[in-house]
């Protein structure tokens, strides 16, 4: 009976383990009040100041949270494109749906979601916390896992940035795009 008792112990806890859900969270303080990182966040130039050249944002539920990390490709190619607001509570909380690059296209269409939560951090500062959950597992889900646990260090290092050094200068990388992608368009049309 013990033995029996101990095997449903442990097979209950191992369950509880394997459906445990994987998120990201990343954290960082900005040096501005919460309404500046609040701005950075839910509109289109706040976004173009740290992360992306280009967006379309309405801060509402439902609206728009694209965020067009190459500009010059087709739509649904741009980044995030389709994106939207999930939940908007007024410089406090914001959710939207995001999804896998481009190049994993076995997730791409497949959505997982991000909470971002502000909160005040001393005078003129801001704690941004950011969590990323939905995944799935294997494959390409462990692949987009990897990539966006990196990928949003790196965003939240540009926004801290943004508040230190100011808005950043795309110009640079709009070139490189523009040239990636007309190189990609004219690959495409020697194709056919």
């Amino acid at each position: 009976m013990k033995n029996a008792i101990a095997a449903l112990l442990l097979a209950a806890l191992s369950l509880g383990a394997a459906g445990e859900e994987r998120a990201i969270v990343k954290t960082v303080t900005v040096k501005a009040p919460v309404d500046e990182a609040w701005k950075a966040w839910t509109t289109a130039e706040g976004i173009r100041t740290f992360f992306a050249p280009d967006a379309r944002v309405e801060a509402r539920p439902g609206g728009p949270f694209e965020i067009y990390f190459n500009p010059y490709a087709k739509p649904g190619l741009k980044g995030a494109d389709g994106m939207v607001f999930l939940a908007v509570q007024e410089k406090r909380m914001l959710s939207f749906t995001w999804n896998s690059p481009p190049y994993m296209p076995e997730v791409r269409g497949q959505h997982t979601s991000v909470v971002v939560r502000f909160e005040p951090a001393g005078e003129a500062q801001t704690r941004v916390r950011l969590t990323h959950s939905g995944w799935g597992d294997g494959g390409q889900w462990d692949q987009s896992f990897a990539y966006f646990d990196k990928a949003w260090g790196n965003v939240l290092a540009n926004l801290e940035k943004r508040f230190v050094e100011g808005p950043r200068d795309w110009a640079p990388f709009l070139k490189q795009m523009k040239q990636f992608q007309d190189a990609e368009d004219a690959k495409a049309a020697a194709g056919k």
